[in-house]
């Protein structure tokens, strides 16, 4: 497993509430892929921008596009690039994978209903290990989905923030974060620009 498939079926399996929004999970599925990425050594850091590295090709098949469609060429890519591009539709595509490899399955209903049940985390090896990755408090796994809107922390007594000893990996971490931020900016502007005009447009008599 990835730390991206890990954080898919956490993100699943712990919202209390509606599903984390489809652009806040690309992004941190994007970050989470560069998180893998740095520990396999495929790309390291230089600053904010992401240098292509000597490591081995993902075996992952997601983990290995993410790798093939970095950026080769000075001045390289800066991180918050990466996440907006690489993010576009993420979590579709890992959602699509999930369900080809059957860790997603379709919820089963109760009653007479012939509708298609939601997907959820089939009860599976690669669910039970993501589970122990978030009861063992893992720090990168706690802060993706921390900013995609899952409370982190399963133990009362853990700290306030996850210690990251890894700047590099801080440095991701902390731009997935302003990067969902940036993404709410965007839907509140917009949010309030249609409200506006359905105001000029009922004041119109429309």
């Amino acid at each position: 497993m990835t730390t991206p498939r890990d954080l898919l079926i956490v993100t699943m399996d712990r919202a209390s509430g509606p599903p984390a929004g489809q652009g806040d999970l690309s992004l941190a599925l994007a970050g989470a892929e560069l998180v893998d990425l740095l520990a396999a050594g495929a790309v390291a850091l230089d600053g904010d921008r992401i240098v292509p590295g000597g490591g081995a090709p993902p075996a992952d098949r997601l983990l290995a596009e993410a790798a093939a469609a970095l950026v080769r060429e000075a001045p390289y890519e800066p991180v918050a690039d990466w996440l907006w591009r690489r993010g576009r539709d993420l979590s579709g595509a890992y959602r699509a994978a999930l369900e080809a490899d059957g860790l997603l399955v379709r919820e089963q209903r109760r009653g007479m209903s012939f509708r298609a049940g939601p997907l959820v985390p089939a009860d599976s090896l690669a669910r039970r290990r993501a589970a122990d990755r978030w009861a063992s408090e893992d720090p990168v796994l706690v802060l993706l989905a921390e900013a995609v809107g899952i409370p982190g922390h399963p133990h009362a007594d853990a700290p306030d923030v996850p210690d990251v000893a890894d700047d590099s990996v801080a440095t991701v971490l902390a731009a997935v974060n302003d990067a969902v931020v940036e993404l709410g900016a965007v839907r509140q502007r917009r949010a309030i620009e249609e409200a506006a005009f359905d105001n000029i447009w009922r004041g119109n008599g429309g």
